[in-house]
């Protein structure tokens, strides 16, 4: 049997397998992206080495441990060898923690995953071979986003080339301005139907009704920003709104109904799931991060639970 509303440390891979089957009723989570780094490097002191990489860089995105090892370099058959094996490990390490999210999921239970934009369909794959089937892609909609990659008249123009100028490349990039994250929605299939499914574990279906009478989309906007506790040095951590707002679409309002977030970070699933009136279980396997979710958790006042 679950202990509700705990946090647990540890590599989820692992502590799922003490979990019962079919008791959990929704499972929302942001795990490591595949351009950050896999799931062995994922430790607080990896990531405050990165970040002071490039602290006094030109980096215009301070916030983000870059390092993977796969951004830059020549673009040989060696170059995408390598994107392509660290692709496949990164598949396989997402369908292992599937797995043993798939067997303590309830019939019927959601599955919402961040990811980015380029990795997302790995991790889909990765559920899916798990056993989940696909059911949608949330594009959550931040409030800016900057580019990253190359000018290529700037570039041109650096290395003192003729063409630097040329009107042909100006508004050339290597990339599109990115302000959206994608969440992958999965789910587990149904007992026969949705009524089946509904009368039997309480979940399956998706709470989509909005003010006046409006329909959810699969777009989430206009998320406020958060100002974080100065203790909470987690470097990507999602606004409480924005969570929230999934706790109330993929799991209805009742203590009965568990929240797993077996990448809990700095524990802000947890938190709208208990804001809300839902239970959680959250696992994190860095111990600095388990620390601030209890502080989080012991700082905050719980809100009346969504009908």
């Amino acid at each position: 049997m679950i202990i509700k509303n705990q946090i647990l440390t540890g590599d989820c891979r692992s502590l799922l397998r003490d979990f019962p089957p079919e008791s959990i009723s929704g499972c929302i989570t942001d795990p490591p992206y595949n351009y950050e780094f896999i799931g062995h490097k994922w430790n607080a002191a990896e990531v405050e080495r990165r970040l002071e990489r490039i602290k006094d860089s030109k980096t215009i995105v301070k916030n983000i441990p870059y390092g993977s090892g796969l951004a830059g370099g020549v673009r040989n058959s060696r170059w995408y060898e390598r994107v392509r094996e660290n692709i496949l490990d990164y598949e396989n390490w997402c369908f292992e923690w599937a797995t043993e999210v798939f067997r303590v999921c309830k019939p019927g239970a959601v599955v919402a995953a961040f990811n980015s934009t380029r990795t997302m369909a790995h991790i889909q794959v990765a559920l899916e071979r798990a056993g989940f089937y696909a059911r949608d892609c949330i594009a959550y909609r931040r409030s800016s986003g900057i580019p990253r990659g190359l000018n290529l008249q700037a570039k041109l123009r650096k290395k003192g080339l003729a063409n630097a100028d040329a009107e042909e490349w100006e508004g050339w990039h290597s990339c599109f301005r990115n302000e959206w994250e994608a969440i992958v929605l999965v789910q587990k299939p149904l007992l026969n139907n949705y009524v089946e499914t509904v009368m039997q574990y309480g979940i399956g279906l998706f709470h989509t009704a909005k003010e006046q009478g409006s329909f959810q989309s699969n777009i989430i906007e206009n998320i406020p920003r958060e100002r974080n506790g100065h203790y909470n040095v987690h470097c990507t951590v999602k606004p409480l709104a924005l969570m929230e707002k999934l706790v109330d679409l993929l799991v209805p309002a009742s203590e009965e109904h568990i929240v797993l977030d077996p990448f809990a970070g700095s524990g802000t699933t947890l938190l709208a799931a208990r804001n809300l009136g839902r239970s959680y279980v959250g696992i994190e396997i860095v111990p600095q991060y388990v620390r601030i979710v209890k502080k989080r958790l012991s700082a905050t006042v719980t809100k009346k639970a969504k009908k």
